[in-house]
């Protein structure tokens, strides 16, 4: 009886984890390689101040924990940091230097396949190719990270912010991104939350290609070429981000379906607030679309989408569809408000008392035919609308919208953002896609 009680002894206290360590590590010639080589699963390897020699590799759970003053150069070769284990931390950290080859995604921190529940969090990266490569981690946690990217000349070679690669369940929040391509990049992934990310003078803010299942949520494009683009992706939510000064589009729809976009803000001067390319199913809600050349493009066939609640305020041309039939922008009796929409509301129920149609046959002539333009303040010219207007039968097929809003809805911006916007103000006009190579810093 005592054998049998003392061998479940001896296999109880064999499944308990060994003690973890707490290593302080000085700066000296390899020193962060010998530490991590000699390390044990739980340990922690806290840096002081100093310059420490890249590229390293991580190969068991553990911390590794920085703070001010704490450079990890990568030396212009490879990635600075590579994870390659489970449950490792990574934080404090400034993180420079990495190599500029493309295919291996050179990068200040990779995560591999093998490094499951990874956090990174609190790191300064600068100097990089691509900041942060989640590279088949799943359910890696990437956070409050300041990443700065190359200002190369050709915006395409330079690499993302954050590339996310077939990693499923992973959450990347509260970052800032500024500089570099594209300034959250996922592919070929699902199940993932892009959340609270600022990002500035990119080309895309937010890049999905093959992303399905997943969320962006209160995100902040600025000064962007596109601020959220949503492509060859299935059932995404996508609310509460704000577009400002974006140059191109601020929220994109290509091959996008079953997807909720719901109380984001488009505003400062784009050329299209929204476009939508051959998307269907989708639910286009509660959004602010405002001061665009194009409030929202409709092309390619989309189909079945509802539309209401939105604002469209002071955009140039407030829709772009070109149709050969009716399509209804309002939902169970509630449309959307337009800023030029000369109506009342005798009854007082917030609709207007009369529809609205925001295309004519002349808009459809000159999307066809550019040059039409030339005649567009001739007397002909407005003779044909004036008949469209008193002849309704005679109209084009196009948008109508039978219960528009009264009023807008309310829509705040925070005092710091609306400073970044100021800062960003006209940049885009007349500027070719490489020209944020030469914005300087703050």
């Amino acid at each position: 009886m005592k054998r049998l009680v003392s061998l479940a002894l001896v296999l109880i206290l064999a499944g308990l984890p060994t003690w973890a360590a707490r290593i302080d590590l000085q700066p000296a010639e390899g020193a962060l390689s010998r530490a991590l080589q000699a390390a044990r699963p739980g340990d922690e390897i806290v840096l002081a101040p100093g310059h420490y020699a890249g590229p390293v590799r991580i190969e068991i759970s553990l911390t590794l924990t920085g703070g001010p003053g704490v450079v990890i150069d990568g030396g212009g070769i490879g990635s600075v940091i590579t994870v390659d284990a489970a449950d490792v931390t990574v934080q404090s950290l400034t993180l420079i230097n990495s190599g500029r080859v493309h295919e291996p995604i050179d990068a200040g921190i990779k995560l591999t396949q093998k490094a499951r529940r990874a956090q990174v969090l609190d790191n300064e990266l600068s100097g990089n190719l691509v900041g942060i490569d989640i590279h088949g981690a799943r359910d890696a946690l990437v956070k409050g990270n300041r990443i700065i990217g190359l200002q190369l000349r050709r915006m395409n070679d330079r690499g993302n912010g954050i590339y996310v690669w077939n990693a499923p369940g992973s959450i990347v929040e509260d970052n800032e991104i500024r500089f570099g391509r594209d300034g959250i990049f996922s592919n070929v992934s699902k199940r993932n939350i892009y959340r609270g990310n600022l990002m500035r003078d990119l080309r895309f803010a937010v890049h999905y290609m093959s992303t399905n299942d997943s969320e962006v949520s209160d995100n902040v494009s600025i000064g962007n070429h596109l601020g959220f683009a949503m492509m060859y992706s299935d059932r995404i939510v996508a609310r509460d981000n704000i577009s400002i000064n974006d140059r191109d589009y601020g929220v994109m729809l290509n091959y996008a379906n079953q997807s909720d976009i719901f109380a984001n803000q488009v505003i400062g001067g784009a050329k299209k607030c929204t476009f939508v390319y051959n998307s269907h199913r989708n639910l286009i809600a509660e959004n602010r679309f405002d001061g665009c050349d194009i409030g929202i493009h409709f092309t390619a066939g989309s189909e079945r989408n509802t539309i209401t609640g939105n604002a469209f305020v002071g955009n140039r041309t407030q829709v772009k569809y070109v149709g050969t039939r009716d399509v209804e922008w309002s939902f169970d009796g509630r449309g959307n408000f337009w800023s030029d929409h000369p109506s009342f509301d005798l009854n007082g129920d917030s609709r207007a008392d009369s529809a609205y149609r925001p295309n004519d046959l002349m808009d459809h002539i000159l999307w066809s035919q550019p040059a039409a333009k030339l005649l567009i303040g001739t007397p002909a010219v407005q003779l044909v609308r004036w008949s469209q207007e008193q002849f309704p039968a005679i109209a084009p097929g196009g948008v109508v919208d039978s219960h528009p809003l009264i009023a807008a809805p309310d829509f705040v911006i925070s005092p710091d953002l609306m400073s970044f916007a100021r800062a960003t103000a006209g940049r885009g006009n007349g500027a070719s896609q490489d020209d944020a190579a030469h914005i300087q810093p703050d």
